[in-house]
């Protein structure tokens, strides 16, 4: 957690994320990205010198076997409010239009059901488990796919919803999110989406690790890159 807390701080510095007196939501899953984050955004409340109400909402896409129980009660020992808003998000992609590449439709959905969901909370701000490889991973997905350079920002401001995104994990490697989440025993709820590590991100992943272990330091730079990219938010 001292790794993963020192990267969150930096990049919330950096992108000034935090105002005194912010009501923030962590999008929670129930993967070990999200609940890394949740974990890391407590333990900032605690020292951080900007105070800020801190809560996690889950939204529940209706896929079968998904039990957060234990996300609730790791919540509750934490002294963290938690809601799970309800929605028929599996029920329109999987059943109704029977889509075959369902992801991008999928995170358009739940980000407007998280959004809704935050807004009723009297939050504005959400904060998403997105970390370091995730941007190398974002940015050629778009490159390889929309044939443009582009990635999601650090701080993104939705306009239409008047909510702002925050995505403090962007200097936080996958690995070490995997290392806490292992040593801590985060409880974890298995995806039972029938996409699930069955996407073009996923191959894009696997791609890029493999260039990276024939490459060492290849996605480190590919993240300097983006930061110095111009692409819209990332400049510090």
């Amino acid at each position: 957690m001292k790794r993963i807390l020192s990267r969150l701080r930096r990049a919330a510095e950096d992108y000034s994320m935090i105002d005194s007196g912010d009501r923030i939501a962590v999008g929670v899953s129930g993967g070990k990205d999200s609940l890394a984050a949740l974990m890391a955004m407590k333990n900032l409340q605690r020292f951080y010198p900007k105070p800020f109400y801190l809560e996690a909402i889950t939204i529940d896409m209706g896929f079968d076997n998904m039990d957060f129980a234990a996300v609730a009660a790791l919540c509750e020992e934490n002294d963290i409010p938690y809601h799970i808003e309800k929605s028929d998000i599996k029920q329109i992609i999987f059943d109704y239009r029977k889509e075959e590449n369902p992801c991008s439709l999928c995170a358009n959905l739940r980000r407007g059901a998280m959004c809704t969901a935050a807004k009723k909370r009297d939050i504005k701000k959400i904060v998403y488990g997105h970390h370091f490889d995730d941007v190398v991973n974002t940015f050629f997905l778009s490159l390889f796919y929309e044939g443009r350079l582009n990635c999601f920002a650090p701080v993104t401001y939705l306009e239409r919803m008047d909510v702002t995104v925050l995505r403090p994990l962007i200097y936080v490697e996958e690995k070490d999110i995997v290392r806490f989440a292992n040593n801590t025993a985060l409880p974890v709820v298995k995806s039972t989406c029938p996409a699930d590590k069955n996407t073009k991100r996923q191959y894009v992943a696997d791609l890029l690790e493999g260039l990276d272990q024939e490459n060492p330091g290849l996605k480190h730079r590919i993240f300097t890159a983006v930061q110095k990219s111009g692409i819209k938010g990332w400049s510090l």
